[in-house]
């Protein structure tokens, strides 16, 4: 079995999580918190979140979960309250919460494109407003926004979620020169195709196991583990440097 780093920069620093109890999100909760990270996540999934919380077995501190709509914006601004009041001062925020629901542009409707931006670009800045002081007062901090290789490679079936997910491009560079005056570094982490459950149950199948024999340059399935790594690259010390860019964790694909 491959070792993979530790990072002791990241012992005891409060990092919150949104969208943290299944899939990518999960892979993020427990890889900080095997870290001996203070984790706060959110998500609206407490299922999920009771099975996530139940597999870390010994961890330095459990991680706190919090249920909250990231949509609501009020809710989200509680939320992150909460978690700073309990776990202490943020210094890593990781917006990751999405969904990439297929839709075609006939007869989609406003209430749908207002949802999609709101689940998949919206919260982004609003949590990264929401953390910025703290992470000032702590002298810095590191923000990770999660785009993806949908929108670079011109996939079929999700034009909304597309371009959300290009405007996280955007908001990453729009915000890298003011946070980096405070040391704070906000960075674009993008996965290509992550075989989580969902994407096993509703859209791998043969025919895509071809695509990505086919598109990949390397031949294993991308795992949630594999950007929970990038990501911890990401919010330590060792990333100090870093920021404005886009880290593509994709297995070679675009």
């Amino acid at each position: 079995m491959p070792a993979f780093a530790c990072y002791p920069s990241l012992v005891d620093r409060t990092v919150l999580i949104t969208g943290g109890a299944t899939g990518i999100g999960a892979a993020f909760v427990a890889a900080f918190a095997q870290q001996g990270a203070r984790v706060a996540f959110l998500d609206i999934d407490g299922a999920g979140a009771d099975a996530l919380q139940r597999s870390l077995g010994d961890v330095a501190h459990a991680p706190l979960y919090l249920r909250c709509d990231v949509t609501d914006l009020d809710a989200l601004g509680a939320a992150i309250a909460e978690a700073r009041t309990r776990l202490g001062p943020i210094g890593v925020l990781i917006n990751n919460a999405a969904n990439d629901v297929r839709h075609a542009l006939a007869g989609s409707t406003a209430a749908e494109f207002e949802r999609s931006i709101a689940v998949n670009l919206r919260h982004q800045y609003f949590a990264t407003q929401a953390v910025v002081e703290d992470m000032r007062a702590l002298g810095g901090g590191s923000v990770i926004c999660l785009g993806s290789t949908g929108w670079m490679i011109k996939n079929d079936g999700y034009p909304m979620y597309a371009m959300a997910k290009a405007g996280v491009r955007g908001l990453v560079n729009g915000l890298a020169r003011s946070l980096g005056r405070d040391r704070i570094r906000i960075n674009c982490l993008v996965p290509g195709w992550v075989i989580t459950d969902k994407q096993r149950e509703l859209w791998l199948d043969a025919e895509g196991e071809a695509e990505i024999a086919r598109r990949q340059c390397l031949p294993d399935h991308l795992m949630a583990p594999d950007l929970a790594r990038a990501a911890l690259f990401l919010a330590a010390d060792d990333s100090s440097m870093c920021t404005g860019q886009d880290f593509i964790v994709d297995g070679g694909w675009v």
